[in-house]
């Protein structure tokens, strides 16, 4: 068996490629029509400097975080991921198990293989849902309800795919939900048996959290447009807990979802899986903080692939960073042991940065960690 020890995000996707069968290893890698937002998004965080002070009493240095009424072990999280079981058999176990363990949250995605009262239960109370609203409301309140019945505190409303993207990655392979296997896809599982064996014997993952947990009631290209601006003013009036708004990338948007009472917004395009042309999630951090406040509680993520990124983001203004990829490419890359391995990088590094940058608490970080001067914006992209 191949060596499944890996000691950056990188080396996790390296394994991962390695292990996991080419179809599910695209599903989890892959983007928007020529991947460009994707790049952009790791090019953008890369060209981000940090600005290394000296003499700075640096000892005892605390990464836990408080944000939206929870004590966070870590300044950062597990974003929602749609089938994750499909991407690795049991990741969304795995992922929620991490997530109790080092008290951090886990999204659960309403297209999860898992379901939402499953989910909250196996992390410990941990768990977020995350909303997906169909080209009719009516499935969407019926999850609100069980969400609310199972114990959930914590709703994400994502509004970033009025319509699913082409992803080309999975057009090639065959990927359809609900599954399909034909010649092509056999030879590509039978070339990973470990995969192949641990699925079967599991069964084929499900879509769990539409109208009835039949598989056959998810389209996966079905449209998402009924989220609207009425749609957020009626959920706010009936959601009683904390109310976050998923893929936000405009300050005028985000200053109206402000007004219209959600607690927080998620800065991010989908880590490039909606639009193309979209820009860094990152170069529109620090606009839409400007636009809510200093005091106004802001998530964000894509393309996040180090514990110096995670910097980078809390530095721009948000308050709390959350990952998609990487946790898929570390269960890939070391199965069940994946997560405990990246959150102990992840934490590794953050730590390092705060030491490096002259502070104690991860909570101290702000603008003052980024230097001065802005780097070149017209530097080419670098692949990953």
């Amino acid at each position: 068996m191949p060596a499944t020890k890996f000691h950056c995000i990188a080396d996790a996707r390296r394994l991962a490629r390695r292990r996991m069968p080419r179809m599910m290893y695209d599903f989890v890698d892959g983007a928007v029509g020529r991947e460009r937002a994707a790049r952009r998004n790791r090019a953008a965080l890369a060209k981000i400097q940090l600005q290394p002070r000296v003499l700075n009493d640096t000892t005892g240095r605390e990464l836990g975080k408080a944000f939206l009424g929870e004590q966070h072990g870590l300044p950062f999280g597990i974003a929602p991921m749609g089938m994750c079981n499909l991407a690795w058999p049991d990741a969304d176990r795995i992922l929620a198990a991490a997530a109790a363990r080092h008290r951090i949250p886990v999204c659960l995605s309403t297209a999860a293989s898992t379901a939402l009262e499953d989910a909250h239960r196996q992390a410990g109370g941990r768990a977020w849902f995350q909303l997906y609203v169909s080209d009719s409301a009516d499935s969407a309140w019926q999850l609100v309800e069980r969400a609310e019945a199972a114990g959930y505190t914590h709703l994400l409303l994502t509004v970033d795919v009025p319509q699913i993207s082409l992803r080309i990655r999975d057009l090639k392979n065959g990927f359809k939900v609900p599954f399909r296997l034909g010649p092509r896809q056999f030879l590509d599982f039978a070339l990973h048996p470990r995969w192949s064996l641990e699925t079967l014997m599991r069964g084929v993952p499900r879509v769990m959290n539409f109208a009835s947990p039949a598989a056959g009631d998810f389209v996966r290209n079905a449209g998402r447009g009924a989220a609207t601006w009425r749609f957020l003013g009626q959920l706010r009036g009936k959601w009683r807990g904390r109310l976050i708004v998923k893929g936000v990338l405009s300050a005028p948007d985000a200053r109206r979802i402000q007004q219209a009472g959600a607690d927080a917004i998620y800065v991010s395009n989908h880590g490039g899986r909606q639009l193309d042309s979209a820009p860094p999630a990152i170069d529109s951090l620090a606009g839409i903080r400007a636009a809510v406040g200093r005091g106004y509680p802001l998530i964000f993520d894509s393309g996040v692939r180090s514990g110096e990124d995670v910097v980078k983001a809390l530095a721009l203004g948000a308050d709390f960073v959350m990952l998609g990829r990487p946790w898929l490419y570390a269960i890939g890359a070391a199965g069940a042991r994946g997560p405990d391995t990246l959150i102990g990088i992840l934490a590794g590094e953050i730590d390092v940065t705060l030491a490096q940058v002259g502070l104690r608490r991860v909570g101290d970080v702000d603008e003052t960690a980024l230097t001065a001067m802005p780097p070149d914006a017209n530097a080419p992209e670098q692949p990953e």
